[in-house]
Formats: structure tokens, C-alpha cells, sequence
């Protein structure tokens, strides 16, 4: 079997000491995990976690089974298996922006739909959202120019509604 990525959405209690459980059931077992982001939920006393790894069925499905097991754990659903999803990333980007460059990277934040969100003399500093791949194009693009500092949330998904006609 293939290993390839896994996206987890995980519901947990909100509580100290969660989040450090489910990273020690990766670290204690040999798991990685590629991407993490967690946030409070509607309801504060839960908390969503976005979970991104690598592993074959049988990993994963390990791996699944394992944090339903933990007690802080509600709710585990791989959304890679479940059909359609909407995932994003965020980066903040800074890039050297001189009198050279300037124009150059105005152009590729309109091409790519990205906000400067912050202007120094030497450096601009841009927000770019979307998929794993527009992140990574962009960043491709703007390294000749001159990145001077990255800074990536991680990935969230939300499993897709049934589109009714």
C-alpha cells in the first residue's frame, strides 16, 4: 500500500493537557505529523484540530483508532476519505520589495490574490491563502526576489455539503 497524505479533522475537550496527549500518540509511535492547527470551536469548551500525515490505510486507520481512544477526544473523521473538502492554508511573507522589485511583486500579489499587509521601506509583507499548491507557487516565484521570512498557519479543512440541484 501507498503511503500518501491524510487530512483529520479531530473535536476535543478544550482542556490543558489535550493537545499534548494527541502530539505524544504521533511522537510515542513513530507518526509524524506534517501540519497541526487547532482553534476553539462555537462552543468554547471544545476545540477543532486540523491534522495533516502520511501513512498507508493501515497507518492511518491505526492512527484513527488510537485517538478515539484518548479521552479527550469526541469526534475523529479522516476527511481525505469522506468525500469532497475545502482546505487552506495561510502564509505571511516577507519579501524584499526596493525600488526594482516593487512593481514586480505588486503584480504577482494580483495575479495570486494576495494583500501586502504591511509596508517597510526595504520589505513587504504579504498574506497569501489558498491550497498547499498556490502557496508553494508563490513562494517559488517571489524566492529571486529575495524572501527574507516565512511564516505558515498549517492546514484547515471542513468536509464539503451534498450539492443538491
Amino acid at each position: 500500500m501507498a503511503e500518501r497524505k491524510h487530512t483529520l479533522s479531530v473535536l476535543v475537550e478544550n482542556t490543558p493537557g489535550a493537545l499534548a496527549r494527541i502530539a505524544g500518540l504521533f511522537s510515542g509511535r513513530g507518526f509524524n505529523i506534517d501540519s497541526l492547527c487547532v482553534a476553539e470551536t462555537l462552543d468554547p469548551t471544545l476545540s477543532h484540530l486540523t491534522l495533516v500525515t502520511y501513512g498507508d490505510d493501515l497507518i492511518i486507520e491505526q492512527i484513527i483508532k488510537q485517538l478515539r481512544r484518548l479521552v479527550d477526544v469526541y469526534k475523529v473523521v479522516d476527511v481525505t476519505e469522506e468525500g469532497e473538502f475545502v482546505e487552506r492554508e495561510m502564509a505571511l511573507i516577507k519579501v524584499r520589495a526596493e525600488k526594482e522589485t516593487r512593481a514586480e511583486v505588486l503584480r504577482m500579489c494580483d495575479i495570486f490574490r494576495c494583500k501586502v499587509v504591511d509596508v517597510s521601506p526595504k520589505t513587504y509583507t504579504i498574506e497569501v491563502t489558498g491550497p498547499q499548491s498556490k502557496l508553494q507557487a508563490v513562494i517559488e516565484l517571489l524566492k529571486p526576489i529575495g524572501i527574507k521570512e516565512i511564516v505558515r498557519t498549517g492546514v484547515i479543512a471542513m468536509k464539503r455539503e451534498k450539492k443538491s440541484l
